[in-house]
């Protein structure tokens, strides 16, 4: 029973890195981006989202609770993770190494930014561009951003091909490959334009 279990929990975990996350991910870095166009592209996009109706509920259902559990269980699964890179120099074995580092990363930072941005917003503050400009204006904050942005895009490039494999996508060694050059594609597609983005608030 117990295996069944984790099994499920596996299967669920990989889902909703894709779905709703990954999903989330991409169109929230590509209403960042519209900073690129300016200040007023961008209040203009972010205010479209805000504008979203029962909102508070599509945050619950689609983002919050979702990246608990994958959050919580993610860190459950890189902590009790064997990591033989140190004895098989393999390129896989480092990027499932990678996929926990980035993990930890990503959810330190999800808490952080929600607290700068969703919970500033609770208490009052309005989410605009000046906002980001705010944070980011500390160049710690800065360099913080950029590294989770990175870190973030790779856990999301490289969970599409885990997730490839483990839903049966992707079964042949071949087919591995052909993914791993597609999700590699992926991470420096976001990375560009997530780190182009905040490079705007700038």
């Amino acid at each position: 029973m117990s295996t069944n279990r984790e099994f499920f929990y596996r299967k669920l975990h990989s889902l909703l890195g894709v779905i709703p996350l990954g999903a989330f991910l991409v169109v929230h870095f590509m209403i960042n981006y519209q900073a690129v166009n300016g200040p007023e592209a961008y209040n203009q996009a972010a205010g479209f989202m805000e504008k979203l109706p029962f909102l508070l509920v599509l945050e619950f259902v689609m983002i919050y609770i979702p990246i608990l559990f994958h959050g919580i269980y993610g860190l459950y699964i890189a902590f009790q993770a064997k990591h033989n890179t140190s004895t098989y120099s393999y390129f896989r074995n480092w990027m499932f190494r990678l996929q926990r580092w980035t993990g930890v990363i990503t959810i330190i930072f999800v808490a952080w930014h929600v607290w700068d941005t969703r919970i500033a917003k609770a208490l009052g503050a309005e989410v605009n561009y000046d906002m980001v400009a705010n944070i980011v204006a500390n160049p710690i904050a800065l360099t913080l951003y950029i590294i989770s942005i990175i870190a973030a895009s790779f856990h999301l490039a490289n969970g599409l091909w885990s997730f490839a494999v483990t839903w049966g996508i992707t079964v042949s060694p071949r087919s591995q490959v052909i993914a791993t050059y597609v999700t590699m594609g992926i991470f420096l597609a976001m990375s560009f334009v997530g780190v182009r983005a905040i490079l705007a608030f700038v």
